[in-house]
């Protein structure tokens, strides 16, 4: 498959561990499928960037796709709620989170790859939300989707890095590239708004309910 890597410089051979731990999936070699998404993250700043190009051989790898029918929405997040080191204060979003790591984590450690949502400065937003206990588990899914910012593949563990190859680099000008995140985003955004004032009926589902309920996985309600 070929995987495309926004960055501002060229990136031949990308370091293991070379990322933020406070990435959405911790450590890792963040890409995308789509080079005009990869564009876009390459510009995130305002700035001319560069998409990277590489052929990634995934056979023999250990594949987690977080939006596989066997998971849910809430096994993303916890994984999120493990790494991203900014969430709101406060009791309920604190409860949210250590009642999610501890029914909901998926441990990434066994798998070379992930493969689910990114988090971008909108989307982390509406997962917020959710946490705080203001929007209901159906509205994050929707709210997910919107802008079709897609999914992102991580390569987390040494042997995943070995599978991938750099073979070129495409230009992003910032002019044009920046222009359509910021599109990007305030249209996700404006939507989510509308959605998130739209009545969930007695059948909403939110954070204290998951709580209260003691849902966990697998459980037919979520």
């Amino acid at each position: 498959m070929l995987i495309y890597h926004g960055s501002d410089h060229i990136i031949e051979k990308p370091v293991y561990n070379g990322s933020k731990k406070t990435n959405d999936y911790g450590y890792g070699f963040y890409t995308t499928e789509s080079i005009e998404l990869a564009k876009e993250w390459a510009c995130g700043n305002n700035t001319d960037g560069i998409a990277n190009i590489y052929e990634f051989d995934v056979t023999g790898l250990k594949i987690l796709r977080l939006n596989d029918p066997e998971f849910n929405i809430l096994n993303w997040l916890a994984v999120l709620t493990r790494f991203r080191s900014y969430w709101q204060n406060g009791s309920i979003s604190e409860e949210a989170k250590n009642y999610l790591q501890r029914n909901f984590f998926i441990d990434p450690d066994p798998y070379d790859v992930i493969i689910g949502y990114r988090a971008d400065d909108s989307y982390f937003s509406f997962a917020q939300d959710f946490v705080a206990g203001t929007i209901s588990l159906s509205k994050l899914s929707d709210a997910m989707k919107l802008g079709k910012l897609g999914e992102q593949i991580v390569l987390k563990s040494r042997i995943a890095f070995d599978h991938i190859t750099f073979i070129g680099s495409e230009p992003a000008s910032a002019k044009t590239y920046y222009e359509r995140k910021v599109v990007r985003d305030r249209e996700a955004r404006r939507e989510y708004r509308k959605t998130k004032g739209a009545d969930d009926g007695i059948n909403g589902i939110y954070m204290l309910d998951i709580m209260r309920e003691e849902m966990k996985n697998g459980d037919p309600r979520l």
